[in-house]
C-alpha cells in the first residue's frame, strides 16, 4: 500500500491579498482528502508591499536593484506563513508544501521569482518544508508554469467527471486545464491563456479604495468604449510571446484604458479579458479530437458575476460553463491543495510538471524539501 501523508499546502496568488491554505491527506498519486480549507488576509503592510514592488520589478534587474526591499519583504510573507501553520498545530502534519509570493515571472527568459525562506520556515515551525517549486522545471527546460495540472486531473478522477473536461482557473492569470485521460497516465494539457482578474483588479486598485472588482459590481454600471476594447484586442493579438506556456500578470497592463472611468473601465477590461478567456476555450476545446463541452471554473474569478456571464455569453451554445463547486470542490482553494498534493509528489520524487504543461524536456519532479 502506497504511503500517505497529511499535507499543508500554502498558496498566495498573484492577487497578493492573502494565503490559501488547505490540508489533505493523499499518497501523491490517486487518493486525496481534503481535511480543512482557510484563508488568511494579509495585513495592509505586507499588501500594499506586495503590489507597490511589483510595480516597480518589470526587469531580471530589478530584482537586484531592489534586493533589499525585496528580501525585507520575504521575511515578513514568511513570519506571516509561520503564523498560518501554528493555526494547524492540532493536525498531525507530515509536511508543508509553501509555494511563496510570485513577484516576478518572465517566460521568455525562464525566471520565476517566489518570495518565501522555507529554511526559514521550517526553524519557525519546526515542520518538513517543501518549496522553491518551479526551480527545477526551469532547470530542465520548462518555464516554471502552471504546476496544477496533475493535481486538476486527480480532481476529474475522484469525482468521475466526464473525460476531457477543462478546468478554467481564473486567478491573477487565467489558465486552462485539459484532462483527457484518468489518474494512471499524464493525459492532460495545460497553459496559461491570457488575463484572469489581474487587470480588473489593478484599474480597482489604482481608481478607488476597494481592491478588485467584487461580484462584478463595478463592471455592471459602466459601458464598454468600443475603440479601447478594439485597441486592447489588437495589442494582445500581436503581442510577442504568443507560444509561451506561461504568463506573468506584469505581461499586462491597463495603460490602454487610461482616461476612462471606473466604472466604464471596468466595463471594458471585464469585456476585453472575457474575450480573450473566451476565445482560447473556444479554440483549444475544437482543436482536440473529442471535443470539450464542460468546462469547470475555478479561482477568484468564478465570482465576479458579469465576467462568467459574458463568458457564457461567448461561448454558446459550444461550451458548458459551470464553477467547479457544483462537483464539491472549494473553487477558492484548489491551487492550495494542489501545493499540498506537489509536496507530497516533491517528497516521493514523482513528476510535477511535463511537456505538455511547462514546455520541459521530461517529466520532472520539483520542490526544495527541508526536513526539520
Amino acid at each position: 500500500m502506497s504511503k500517505e501523508y497529511t499535507s499543508l499546502g500554502l498558496m498566495s496568488g498573484t492577487s497578493g491579498d492573502g494565503v490559501d491554505a488547505s490540508i489533505i491527506k493523499s499518497d501523491g498519486d490517486s487518493k486525496y482528502e481534503v481535511i480543512k480549507d482557510q484563508y488568511f488576509e494579509y495585513n495592509t503592510e505586507i499588501y500594499q508591499k506586495i503590489h507597490n514592488l511589483k510595480e516597480k520589478i518589470h526587469e531580471i534587474r530589478d530584482l537586484e536593484k531592489f534586493r533589499k526591499d525585496l528580501n525585507d519583504l520575504e521575511r515578513k510573507i514568511t513570519l506571516y506563513h509561520a503564523n498560518v501553520v501554528e493555526k494547524f498545530n492540532k493536525y498531525n502534519l507530515n509536511l508543508v508544501g509553501f509555494h511563496g509570493q510570485t513577484i516576478f515571472h518572465d517566460s521568455q527568459k525562464k525566471v520565476s521569482k517566489q518570495l518565501g525562506d522555507g529554511k526559514l520556515l521550517s526553524q519557525l515551525t519546526k515542520k518538513n518544508i517543501v518549496y522553491n517549486f518551479r526551480q527545477n522545471d526551469i532547470k530542465n527546460g520548462g518555464e516554471g508554469a502552471p504546476l496544477t495540472p496533475i493535481f486538476h486531473q486527480i480532481i476529474a478522477t475522484s469525482k468521475q467527471i466526464d473525460l476531457p473536461v477543462c478546468i478554467l482557473n481564473i486567478g491573477g492569470i487565467s489558465n486552462i486545464t485539459i484532462v483527457k485521460e484518468p489518474v494512471g497516465s499524464f493525459g492532460f494539457t495545460s497553459r496559461d491563456i491570457g488575463p484572469g482578474n489581474c487587470l480588473i483588479d489593478s484599474w480597482v486598485r489604482n481608481n478607488s479604495e476597494k481592491k478588485f472588482d467584487e461580484d462584478g459590481f463595478f463592471a455592471a454600471k459602466g459601458n464598454r468604449n468600443e475603440i479601447i476594447f478594439e485597441q486592447a484586442q489588437e495589442l494582445f493579438s500581436n503581442r510577442p510571446n504568443q507560444n509561451f506556456f506561461s504568463f506573468d500578470v506584469n505581461d499586462f497592463d491597463v495603460s490602454f484604458a487610461r482616461g476612462l472611468s471606473l466604472e466604464d473601465g471596468a466595463t471594458t477590461l471585464t469585456d476585453f479579458t472575457a474575450s480573450i478567456i473566451s476565445g482560447a476555450l473556444l479554440s483549444i476545446s475544437s482543436n482536440l479530437k473529442k471535443d470539450v463541452s464542460k468546462v469547470l471554473v475555478c479561482g477568484g474569478g468564478r465570482k465576479n458575476k458579469v465576467l462568467i456571464e459574458k463568458i457564457k455569453k461567448n461561448t454558446l451554445p459550444k461550451l458548458n460553463i459551470q464553477s467547479i463547486d457544483d462537483y464539491g470542490v472549494n473553487g477558492d482553494n484548489v491551487e492550495s491543495q494542489a501545493f499540498a498534493f506537489l509536496a507530497i509528489r516533491s517528497i516521493k520524487r514523482l513528476p510535477i510538471s511535463f511537456p505538455e504543461t511547462t514546455g520541459c524536456a521530461e517529466p520532472v519532479s520539483g520542490g526544495e524539501i527541508i526536513k526539520y
